[in-house]
């Protein structure tokens, strides 16, 4: 199978969406496919972490927390001829690439924000010369919910208008698509789910902690250090040692105020490239609770506490840490209950609880099967 791919990712506020796509598009690259992967988001160094691939950055756009406006490089709010500049690029990598497939994360689940440059994308790869046989839309398990009135329709049909498949990066029987996206019956031909993409926890480079505290991205995670931060000078060292890994993006001021004042036996890091070894080694881990934190801390089966991001109307966090917290695999502390008190009563909660059991956790390995799904519906 030498089929060439054309997968296009945009992160704008944490690093999620793009850790997610370079583990698909490795495994891709792996499974025999010509991968080009076109990322959109702010530069961050050490991603996209994808071998054996082409990556290509468009110029830049980010969002601040709730996504109101897209915004340049900058920072300053992207005008017609920036948003139009990125188009033109993004159509021209395409037709060099010419792809046999159009594989686009998130969207239009997700990502509306983009349709400036996507709908042109799609026209083209959709017209009667076009190389691209497959259309895909590559999604997490849980799509953000509260949707203004008409959006789902609106979902539905662009995928029955332009798509000819949805991998959906999850477990049916952990959390279905349907939960958080109720036409999902409208297109349930068009499903195939992966699992959870994950990547095994490795070997650990530096040196363990016993809780560690991580904020994904970090854009978003300077509450939650805080309060670990607090936590830990409350625990005194009872509970071990403490690392912070704060994210790439994390503002410098905040990171600063976190180091200025470090309680001993606590250390504060970026980012650890043995991070999922680091859990794996673990006493528990707190975090948030994204999808590759989760996806993280599920391949290490390590005990964890998470606080899910909710700010803005954000559901997605919520529903999976719900989900675990009712497997019995995280211990779930709402952001609105969050004091230091709470949260370090929560982590001795977990430090006493027996490691999540395996057969309760979802499946994983959905870079390799989203591979086998592509070939399946090639050869179709």
């Amino acid at each position: 199978m030498s089929a060439s791919i054309l997968f296009y990712v945009q992160h704008l506020l944490g690093i999620g969406h793009l850790v997610r796509a370079s583990l698909v598009a490795t495994a891709l690259g792996e499974a025999g496919f010509d991968v080009t992967l076109v990322s959109g988001g702010r530069a961050v160094p050490g991603f996209p972490q994808a071998h054996g691939i082409r990556s290509m950055a468009l110029p830049a756009l980010c969002s601040a927390e709730g996504f109101s406006d897209l915004l340049d490089d900058a920072g300053r709010i992207a005008d017609r001829a920036y948003l139009d500049r990125r188009r033109d690029l993004l159509l021209d990598i395409w037709r060099r690439a010419a792809p046999e497939v159009l594989l686009i994360e998130a969207y239009p689940f997700g990502r509306r924000q983009m349709r400036f440059e996507l709908e042109p994308l799609i026209d083209l790869a959709r017209g009667a010369s076009s190389p691209t046989r497959l259309i895909a839309s590559s999604v997490r398990d849980i799509v953000q919910e509260n949707r203004k009135s008409g959006r789902d329709a609106e979902t539905v049909a662009t995928l029955r208008a332009a798509f000819d498949l949805v991998v959906v990066h999850g477990d049916p029987d952990f959390v279905p698509l349907e939960a958080t996206f109720p036409q999902a019956g409208a297109i349930a031909d068009l499903v195939r789910y992966s699992g959870i993409v994950s990547n095994p926890p490795g070997t650990l480079e530096g040196q363990r902690a016993d809780i560690v505290v991580s904020a994904g991205g970090g854009a978003a995670g300077s509450a939650l250090m805080r309060a670990s931060l607090q936590a830990a000078r409350l625990d005194a060292g009872a509970s071990g040692k403490w690392l912070f890994l704060t994210g790439p993006n994390m503002p410098e001021e905040a990171v600063r105020a976190l180091r200025s004042d470090l309680p001993a036996g606590v250390s504060i890091e970026r980012h650890r490239s043995d991070f999922r070894a680091l859990l794996a080694h673990c006493a528990v881990s707190v975090s948030q609770a994204g999808y590759n934190t989760a996806a993280d801390i599920l391949e290490a089966g390590c005990r964890s506490v998470m606080v899910p991001f909710d700010s803005g109307g954000e559901t997605e966090q919520t529903r999976r840490a719900e989900a675990l917290s009712a497997r019995g695999i995280a211990h779930l502390l709402r952001p609105a209950d969050v004091t230091p008190e709470r949260l370090l009563g929560s982590i001795v909660a977990a430090l006493k609880a027996p490691p999540p059991a395996t057969d309760r956790c979802p499946q994983l390995g959905g870079a390799a099967r989203t591979a086998e799904i592509l070939k399946e519906r090639l050869r179709a």
